[in-house]
């Protein structure tokens, strides 16, 4: 009962601090990345909220996975992305004309901020392994049907996404690149510490459960 409810604290905190970093990248003006430049995209062709479109593109992800695998729709995978949107929208109000950067500088340190929340955010997501991420399991369902390696796979993801953005008009720009370089570098970096916190954490956990 406590793992469980420890996992939950992860996953929602995880989400809430990576939510906050893609309102930043989103914020900066310089580019997000592929995932959030086609939902901003999708936002300024057709309306409804960036948040919105999360969750309509993790359905059709979620729908795509299933087909693609020939199994039933994982729609459990669906939380994830019903509490991510919800999360960007929430952060865009809350910020609102608090940050609107428009100096080169303002952009670029609002830019590196985002990114490096968007990585902690991962890193405290991944330690409750609670439910899984549509793109992520697209990624891996692009490496178990064609035998591609999960780096390639996850390229492969982005490309499209990178295309689809362009189409809809998303902010493809210098954060996209800064975005896709550098992001897992800051995963990488906070792993060590969400790890350790996770493992104190269930070390008291046990010691205070009869």
């Amino acid at each position: 009962m406590f793992q469980s409810r420890q996992r939950f604290i992860f996953y929602v905190s995880g989400i809430i601090i990576m939510t906050f970093g893609i309102a930043l990248t989103i914020r900066s003006l310089m580019g997000t990345s592929p995932f959030d430049a086609l939902l901003v995209g999708l936002f300024q062709t057709f309306g409804l909220t960036i948040g919105s479109w999360e969750i309509v593109v993790g359905l059709a992800l979620v729908l795509f996975n299933a087909a693609a695998q020939r199994r039933k729709p994982e729609y459990f995978a669906l939380l994830t992305s019903l509490i991510t949107g919800m999360g960007i929208d929430l952060w865009l109000f809350v910020l609102g004309d608090l940050i609107s950067p428009i100096t080169l500088f303002g952009q670029a340190s609002c830019l590196i901020l985002g990114v490096g929340f968007v990585g902690l955010g991962v890193a405290v997501n991944l330690q409750a392994d609670f439910a899984p991420n549509p793109m992520d399991r697209s990624m891996l369902v692009i490496n178990e049907l064609t035998g591609l390696n999960v780096a390639i796979s996850r390229a492969l993801v982005s490309l499209v996404l990178v295309i689809l953005a362009f189409i809809f008009r998303g902010p493809i720009g210098i954060g996209t690149l800064f975005s896709a370089l550098f992001t897992g570098v800051f995963i990488k970096f906070f792993m060590h510490y969400t790890a350790r916190i996770n493992k104190d954490m269930n070390t008291y956990l046990k010691s205070i459960t009869p």
